[in-house]
């Protein structure tokens, strides 16, 4: 489903859910995204972005991550600047990930976890994760690069049983529906 209109600038993927109960290991969500060239949009990824790390042009990066969910509010923000990704980027999917240590869970595990993507005030994507509660991981948006050079999102929730590092490699073959 597409579902913005042309000119995408600076948009902001937003994650939250709760803490662990008192006593139960750490939950710990990810932001994910991957860059594909416009030659090769749904093969290898040019470059993932994740919470250790920033796009080589600085037009992705993580503006703050949690490793446990504590805070107010959305606790986890990943900021894209697609406007100034370089011509030769044709594809950008962002997904979320649970990382599996030390006990595995899915998004039914999760406590009030929830996505959301706005670009300024204005919100573009809102998702509780609620239709991948069986996953350990899903895909969330897709911003292809249309004929005339303007970015388009597609929101795209689909869930994966891939281990963090699998999933980053795999996201995208996915396609929006």
């Amino acid at each position: 489903m597409r579902l913005a209109g042309k000119g995408l600038g600076k948009v902001e993927v937003r994650l939250k859910w709760d803490p662990s109960p008192l006593g139960e290991a750490p939950r710990h969500l990810d932001i994910v995204a991957a860059t594909y060239s416009v030659d090769d949009p749904y093969g290898r990824p040019e470059y993932v972005v994740h919470y250790d790390s920033r796009s080589p042009d600085g037009t992705i990066n993580m503006t703050r991550h949690s490793q446990t969910g504590q805070g107010f509010g959305f606790v986890e923000v990943m900021v894209l600047e697609v406007e100034r990704l370089a011509s030769a980027y044709g594809r950008v999917v962002v997904g979320v990930v649970i990382h599996q240590d030390p006990v595995p869970r899915t998004f039914g595990d999760m406590s009030n976890a929830g996505v959301v993507v706005v670009e300024g005030y204005r919100e573009l994507v809102v998702d509780d994760f609620s239709q991948v509660a069986d996953s350990t991981a899903t895909t969330v948006v897709e911003f292809v690069r249309n004929d005339d050079g303007e970015w388009e999102l597609y929101e795209m929730i689909q869930g994966s049983d891939s281990d963090p590092a699998a999933f980053m490699r795999e996201m995208g073959a996915v396609r929006h529906a």
